[in-house]
């Protein structure tokens, strides 16, 4: 019996479930039943081959966890730096193995806590960093050269990485012993995050500058995590947060070679942040696809012969957006869902969201059951003992392909639409993204899509009986009366000159990052660094498209 016989014969006219749409997360059409009728010239070597191999569908690296379990990076940071100083040692002493920094929103923007626009907002989403000073304090006691670090920054993501190179000088660390990330994805803001400084070329320069110097000087740093999360967050489908995440990657590439870089000089350090949502399958076909897919475009479109540089390495995140204020407990197990297909889908690295974050910043409880989630999947689950153990699956690697397919036609559109940027100023991927957050947020509404608490399975009775974790006020003020010590304390003669040197050096074409490092070590602040260089780049304001 074949496909068209079992589904004519024995699944034809019986009843269905109708509270339910047999669809994927993304709006994906799905059967019954998958076949190897499903798989029309399936290739083993050329869709799949082996760990460690091109095209790398079944993971980057031939013992994958049987080698070395993912790392456990928890995103963290709130309030001053002696705040999450505390909380990274918690987490540490609690068994994570890697150091993710969340920055406050002054911060994200380039601001120092005492602008008159960071009022309200310091150390309430993350942790405030208006120098060198606070950023030897969050990492105090915390040796740097044992540990990899991710740094969530993107417009100002240059002086934070110049703030984290210098800590690392004063503890004795060299630039070529430090290891980690610094996110540095300014195409994304432009598509989902919204949180820029400068125009789009300016900001690319900055980007190259950093790839060009870490290139040479800091051999272990990720110069670039080419973020997909935001671009889910945002609304977006799973085909289009793996399409237009690879078209910024691309557009880095290319403005890499474009900036005279050789591509195995730089594309060996870039990697990728991912989203992991609630359809549990096609998360672990993207990611399977998303390797594919870079694998093939960096060998064979950019001309790259470093297999380093065709390995697609990767940071996943649980979904945010799949959380819900509802019945808060319900969200432990959407972790949990979401980080066991982001480990059977090959990540290297992930953070599991915890269950209170609909409400405020995650508490200690919270973070540490987050963190326990990883460990029960990584020590008892067995699921780590196998490599890639869905690969071979008829309806994996039918959806796997169907996401590549996807995805390449997202990637021809934008180009004939003329490359990323050309796309950003048209406004494709803003709508793109807008239209499927609608047709996502009707389906709930309607009923058709099920989220149990919100639209189904709710509790009349319920209240709220979780621990929340509320900001001090005091926290703002603290933090304003250091920075203005570190002002009456430093040479400001000497902040002077090193501000001076950095903008002759944005008027021409020097390198950047020595100059802002030289302003990081007279303790020159964020947002003193920023200012300087919007005198000479500018800012940017988006252009209305709705």
């Amino acid at each position: 019996m074949d496909k068209e016989s079992w589904l004519r014969d024995c699944y034809s006219g019986r009843p269905l479930r109708e509270d339910v749409i047999f669809t994927t997360l993304s709006g994906g059409e799905q059967d019954p039943l998958y076949t190897p009728e499903d798989l029309p010239g399936f290739d083993y070597q050329h869709e799949l081959g082996y760990p460690g191999l091109y095209p790398f569908t079944r993971g980057i690296h031939p013992t994958m966890y049987r080698g070395k379990l993912w790392t456990m990076r928890q995103f963290a940071g709130y309030g001053t730096a002696e705040d999450t100083n505390r909380r990274y040692k918690f987490l540490l002493e609690r068994g994570q193995t890697g150091l993710s920094v969340a920055f406050d929103m002054p911060t994200i923007m380039g601001r120092d806590s005492d602008d008159p626009l960071s009022e309200g907002e310091v150390g309430r989403c993350g942790v405030a960093i208006d120098s060198l000073r606070d950023m030897e304090i969050l990492f105090e006691g915390i040796p740097l050269k044992d540990i990899t670090t991710s740094m969530t920054i993107n417009g100002p993501a240059a002086v934070l990485l110049a703030f984290y190179l210098c800590v690392g000088e004063k503890q004795g660390v060299s630039f070529r012993e430090l290891g980690g990330t610094i996110q540095n994805d300014i195409l994304k803001e432009y598509i989902a995050q919204k949180s820029w400084i400068f125009p789009p070329r300016p900001s690319m320069r900055l980007i190259t500058d950093i790839m060009a110097f870490c290139s040479r000087e800091v051999p272990r740093w990720n110069t670039i995590s080419i973020s997909g999360y935001h671009i889910r967050e945002a609304g977006s489908t799973a085909v289009q947060e793996l399409a237009f995440t690879l078209a910024d990657g691309f557009a880095y590439v290319e403005a890499g070679i474009a900036a005279g870089l050789d591509v195995d000089e730089f594309a060996p350090r870039l990697s990728f942040f991912f989203n992991c949502h609630m359809d549990f399958f096609e998360e672990v076909a993207k990611f399977r696809a998303a390797r594919r897919l870079w694998a093939r475009y960096m060998r064979e479109k950019y001309g790259a012969k470093d297999p380093r540089s065709w390995m697609m390495r990767f940071h996943t995140q649980t979904a945010g957006c799949s959380l819900t204020a509802q019945q808060p407990e319900n969200n432990i197990v959407r972790t949990a869902l979401e980080a066991l297909a982001a480990v059977l889908g090959g990540t290297q690295s992930l953070h599991t969201n915890s269950m209170d974050e609909t409400w405020a910043l995650p508490t200690e409880k919270a973070v540490q059951i987050a963190l326990r989630t990883q460990q029960v999947i990584a020590y008892e689950s067995g699921v780590a003992h196998v490599i890639d153990p869905l690969g071979g699956s008829y309806y994996v690697e039918h959806l796997t392909r169907r996401m590549e397919e996807g995805a390449e036609e997202y990637l021809r559109r934008i180009e004939e639409l003329g490359g990323v940027l050309a796309a950003i100023e048209q406004g494709f991927f803003q709508r793109e993204i807008a239209d499927a957050a609608y047709r996502y947020q009707k389906e709930i509404e309607e009923g058709r899509r099920v989220v149990v608490g919100v639209n189904r399975f709710r509790d009349p009775d319920e209240r709220l009986e979780i621990e929340i974790m509320r900001i001090d006020p005091a926290v703002e003020k603290r933090q304003r009366e250091r920075l203005a010590r570190l002002r009456a304390e430093r040479s400001n003669a000497e902040v002077e000159r090193r501000l001076k040197e950095l903008k002759e050096g944005a008027r021409g074409d020097a390198n950047l990052m020595p100059l802002i490092i030289n302003c990081s070590r007279a303790y020159c602040t964020e947002g003193e660094i920023v200012g300087a260089l919007k005198e000479v780049f500018g800012t940017y304001r988006e252009p209305v498209i709705f």
